[in-house]
């Protein structure tokens, strides 16, 4: 049996509508909004009675998508907002862009702040890491043709 595909990414913030406006000023469409509880939620993720508020975010040609929670119940035990990029486990989300210069300008209003600079990787793209909201590390690149 093959892979299909894989179905979307996760990442946990505080701030859920925030969360949403930032990824559609990256261009990404809101797909949904959900409350996901019960027991077999619990028994998914061994997290037992939980209240997980989720909104599905897909990529414009939607073959991508980012699955936002904020939890309820139970409390968040663990912040890696903060990990620099050569820490273990998840590192950060990479998009390709049309315009690098104004997508950083846009995302800068909402509060997106450079990691280091944006660099020319040979004559393929142009690359950046940011940090966007709650301090989650974003990657950016443009190509170039």
């Amino acid at each position: 049996m093959a892979l299909k595909r894989m179905d979307n990414i996760g990442i946990v913030v505080e701030d859920l509508g925030g969360a949403i406006d930032f990824f559609r000023e990256l261009g990404l469409e809101l797909e949904g909004r959900a409350m996901i509880e019960g027991e077999w939620a619990g028994r998914v993720t061994g997290l037992g009675d939980q209240h997980v508020e989720i909104a599905k975010m897909r990529t414009p040609d939607g073959h991508s998508r980012l699955e936002l929670s904020r939890f309820l119940t139970p409390d968040v035990i663990a912040d890696h907002r903060n990990a620099p990029v050569n820490a273990l486990g998840y590192l950060r989300a990479m998009f390709t862009v049309d315009d690098i210069d104004d997508t950083l300008e846009r995302l800068g209003a909402r509060g997106a702040r450079l990691v280091g600079e944006v660099v020319r990787y040979q004559d393929a793209y142009r690359l950046c890491y940011i940090r966007g909201p709650e301090g989650l590390l974003i990657g950016l690149a443009e190509e170039l043709s």
